[in-house]
């Protein structure tokens, strides 16, 4: 099997050993383009729509990026390897496996971690290398010729990480003695970003090692004049240090030895060490792990900020940990946890938490400021060129996050949260899927043991599948199962099969179950709660707009709205272009909700709603496809009259019929069971057989 090589730091391209690949249209381009950057990650066919199109799509856009995806796979289809062997559906959209590629931002990036190690190490000569092979790498302008926002803040970002590699090379040529070639280098560099002040605070040390030192106090005057005009700030304190430094013939400045200027010595001060134990049976998240790491440790002069999101349980803490642990050597200065409880009002004030780190720092308590504002630019003063790493539980929303940023030159910030932050600029967002089905029987064994897994496969996959991959959900069973070395793997179905859903006390497992989706439920507003709730009821793979619409008795455009919202804090996940898809346990988590605050008759109401609808949907089809049946036995008319699809042509009939055969049928038979009339005529209508039963679920 041979592995095709792609490219994205330059145009898009793609090659199969010597031979470069017909990728087509730009379009085809800006997908594999962000499938790439994701690092192994699925994207759902929304993140591809509006990575294309932004917040305008066309109509058929969902069907335009699937014949996109058909084309690119038929583009990348080499050696008789199946057409989807490279471009995967996976749950949630479609991936890009990274064992199965090579991609030179991979290569980039392994090629700074040895940078980093050599740094580390001592070894200028062996760190200089490993920056030129990384930068050799570049072809251009990264993603060139992709258009849309998600391109263009990916290219922002590549071009920053890119600027700081040269930095950081140019830094370590300066203490090997090469003055003379860096001077030039960074003269370069600073009129292509003359604003940017590591390159200035550079050419100052190369001027200065060369004795030149009038040209390097020029070079100070020069940006300060340019600063004020422009921003109406002043230069950053390296650079006022590295002035005073040659000013005062700092015999540091001569020595080889000396730290580059992007690490000045410091007074010793308190080093947090904050972060909580790595949880030892991580399993399922190595690539997403190397992603993290990566983009924490890039040398930027911004602060990289990484946004790790998924719904709650499907262990984002827990990848946020094991990260955190892995850099702890990066961030020398001090590593901060805060978590965030939006039942404790007193987490949730910027002032109070920036109040508390700064403290961890040594402020002394009677000399913190009292505004949150005051307190803000002093962490921010305090920080800057400080090698920290924060790491964010759960922020209430983007303002605490940027209240919390530290200053730069030094520090990483890494967030975990179930909310969509679409207000903070420059995050790289990670998204936290699932574990496979593979990965949860991993997972499984490791808690309650191989052989007890292998005494029950088939028990086990049940398990995995009810979970949805939740290694949150996962781990609560399975302690059940630990605690309980006598039950068998099927005794939790059996447990769930004689209980109603409306029981007034829920076994404890359960509630422990649904504690990560209760924050996310509380910041919905009743109305987004309500169609959450009701919208779960429905049996079936998925539900569509139209048929959400029916079931809460609004308008498909309101529906959208309220289905969004819960989309927005993960409890709901967006599949295709107006469907929505629950995770099994979430779905059992909203259906509890229903019994308790809708009742049974609110049930039964919104099951009507949706059955009628379908049945006015599948009569006009049938109508249009000319297979009605001209009369309806007496007493199988529907009751009250419920507006469906109307459709153009027979064609557009039968595609319906398709697309909703499996959710028809899920529902009829749901229905039937709880005595609604109407889901005998829809099966007549259709010939489904009352030949199956779905199986209880767990909580």
């Amino acid at each position: 099997m041979r592995k095709l090589r792609f490219e994205v730091l330059g145009p898009v391209r793609a090659w199969c050993e010597s031979t470069e690949l017909e990728l087509g249209s730009p379009q085809q381009r800006a997908i594999l383009g962000v499938l790439l950057l994701r690092a192994g990650a699925p994207a759902c066919p929304v993140d591809l729509i509006n990575a294309i199109w932004g917040e305008r799509p066309p109509s058929a856009a969902a069907g335009m990026v699937r014949s996109y995806i058909y084309r690119l796979r038929q583009a990348l289809t080499t050696a008789g390897e199946p057409a989807a062997s490279v471009i995967k559906s996976v749950p949630g959209g479609y991936a890009i496996p990274v064992e199965s590629i090579t991609l030179d931002l991979t290569i980039f990036q392994l090629r700074l971690r040895a940078a980093r190690e050599a740094h580390r190490a001592g070894d200028a000569l062996a760190e200089a290398a490993a920056l030129r092979e990384a930068l050799a790498l570049w072809k251009g302008t990264p993603l060139a010729g992709v258009h849309g926002e998600y391109a263009e803040n990916e290219r922002t970002r590549l071009i920053q990480l890119r600027l700081a590699t040269i930095e950081d090379r140019v830094a370590v040529d300066i203490e090997l003695g090469r003055h003379a070639e860096a001077a030039d280098e960074l003269a370069t560099l600073i009129a292509e970003v003359p604003l940017r002040e590591r390159p200035r605070e550079l050419l100052m040390l190369a001027y200065y090692r060369s004795g030149r030192q009038a040209a390097a106090l020029a070079v100070f005057h020069e940006t300060r004049n340019l600063l004020e005009e422009q921003l109406g700030i002043e230069p950053w304190p390296g650079l006022k240090e590295m002035q005073q430094r040659i000013l005062n013939s700092d015999p540091t400045l001569l020595l080889a030895a000396a730290p580059t200027p992007s690490r000045p010595v410091t007074v010793q001060q308190p080093k947090p060490a904050q972060l909580p134990p790595d949880l030892p049976d991580l399993v399922g998240r190595a690539e997403l792990r190397d992603v993290v790491v990566s983009a924490l440790t890039a040398r930027t002069p911004s602060v990289p900020v990484v946004g790790l999101t998924g719904p709650g349980g499907v262990g984002k803490t827990a990848l946020a940990l094991s990260a955190a642990h892995a850099v702890i050597e990066e961030f020398p200065d001090g590593q901060f946890f805060v978590e965030f409880d939006d039942t404790d009002r007193s987490c949730l004030d910027p002032g109070t938490v920036l109040g508390g780190m700064l403290r961890s720092l040594g402020a002394p308590e009677g000399t913190l400021p009292d505004s949150t504002a005051e307190r803000r630019a002093l962490w921010r003063t305090t920080t800057a060129g400080r090698r920290i790493l924060v790491v964010l539980d759960n922020p209430p929303d983007e303002r605490m996050v940027q209240q919390l940023v530290p200053g730069p030159d030094g520090a990483a910030v890494m967030i975990t949260t179930w909310r969509r932050f679409t207000g903070l600029a420059g995050v790289q967002r990670v998204n936290v899927g699932e574990l496979s089905e593979e990965e949860g029987l991993a997972l499984l064994e490791q808690i309650i043991g191989r052989e007890r897994v292998a005494a029950e496969p088939a028990a086990a996959r049940r398990l995995i599948r009810e979970t949805a991959g939740l290694p949150h959900t996962i781990r609560t069973l399975a302690a059940q199962l630990a605690h309980r070395p006598g039950w068998r793997l099927t005794t939790i179905f059996e447990r769930e099969d004689g209980r109603r859903p409306d029981t007034p006390e829920r076994p404890s497992v359960c509630t422990v179950v649904d504690e990560p989706f209760e924050p996310a439920f509380r910041e919905l507003s009743p109305e987004q709660a309500r169609a959450l709730r009701l919208a779960a009821i429905p049996d079936g793979p998925d539900v569509s707009l139209p048929a959400a619409a029916a079931t809460l008795d609004r308008t498909v455009f309101e529906t959208e709205n309220l289905l969004e919202a819960a989309a927005d804090v993960h409890l709901l996940e967006p599949t295709c272009f107006g469907r929505y898809r629950y995770h099994r346990p979430i779905r059992h988590f909203a259906r509890n909700k229903a019994w308790h605050e809708d009742g049974e008759a609110g049930i039964h109401a919104a099951l009507g709603r949706l059955i009628r609808f379908y049945l006015a949907s599948v009569r006009a089809a049938l109508g249009a496809t000319d297979e009605l049946p001209l009369t309806v036995p007496r007493g199988q008319e529907p009751g009250p009259p419920t507006r469906g699809f109307t459709f153009p042509d027979a064609e557009a009939a039968r595609s319906w019929l398709l697309l909703e055969q499996e959710h028809m049928r899920a529902i009829a038979i749901q229905s039937a069971n709880q005595a609604e009339a109407e889901a005998e005529l829809l099966m007549s209508l259709l010939g489904f057989r009352l030949d199956a039963r779905p199986q209880a679920a767990i909580g």
